[in-house]
């Protein structure tokens, strides 16, 4: 693929700012602890989400899912494509994986630039995103047990701090739980999706959301 001056600049800067792969247990180094007011009483469950990033003639884009509204677990939330770690796996494999499993992107077409930020969630898992470029030629399918549809937003929406609100949630022991919200196009990005957005605007552009 042959990229314009412009978006290999924008790779490379992307790049610069994101952790190296590195081939170990993604849990190491993690302190234990509280989550949103809760104790963690085990070691945290590795998991790895892609943030695909495709080039199109206006910019980036994100790809994005929702999930199947049959889903026990965030059903009929938008997503990224991935899921737990399985065992041999280093994590950038994970969220390669998963993606080939969910919307049908061949690893072929990904060139992984680095690791955001790890977030650990209220039921214990630790996702660590994986930021990757999706070179053109790729086609996509929905496994319709977990995907219901397969989206792109714009990455420069995404990256806008403006296009974020801050809510919260009593989640019934008066433990009051923070959370980020946008929409697009009517679709309502939220929760761990967006809270890992958040982590990847901080990291690029070094600065918190209001």
């Amino acid at each position: 693929m042959s990229l314009t001056p412009r978006a290999q600049d924008l790779r490379d800067w992307i790049g610069r700012h994101l952790d190296p792969l590195e081939d170990r247990d993604p849990v190491d180094g993690v302190r234990l602890g509280a989550d949103d007011g809760r104790l963690l009483s085990q070691p945290p469950t590795p998991a790895a989400v892609l943030i695909g990033l495709v080039e199109r003639p206006a910019g980036y884009n994100v790809l994005l899912t929702r999930r199947a509204d049959t889903l026990r677990s965030h059903g009929g939330q938008v997503a990224f494509p991935g899921g737990r770690r399985d065992p041999g796996e280093t994590i950038w494999e994970t969220a390669l994986r998963e993606a080939e499993e969910e919307v049908g992107l061949d690893r072929r077409f990904v060139s992984v630039a680095g690791l955001s930020t790890p977030m650990l969630t209220h039921s214990g898992y630790l996702i660590t995103p994986v930021v990757g470029f999706v070179d053109e030629g790729f086609e996509l399918a929905a496994n319709p047990h977990e995907v219901a549809e397969i989206f792109e937003t714009p990455f420069g929406f995404l990256m806008n701090p403006e296009n974020y609100g801050r809510h919260e949630i009593d989640i019934g022991d008066g433990t009051i739980r923070h959370y980020y919200e946008m929409t697009h196009e009517e679709q309502r990005i939220w929760g761990v999706t967006a809270g890992i957005l958040r982590a990847l605007y901080d990291r690029l552009y070094g600065a918190a959301l209001a």
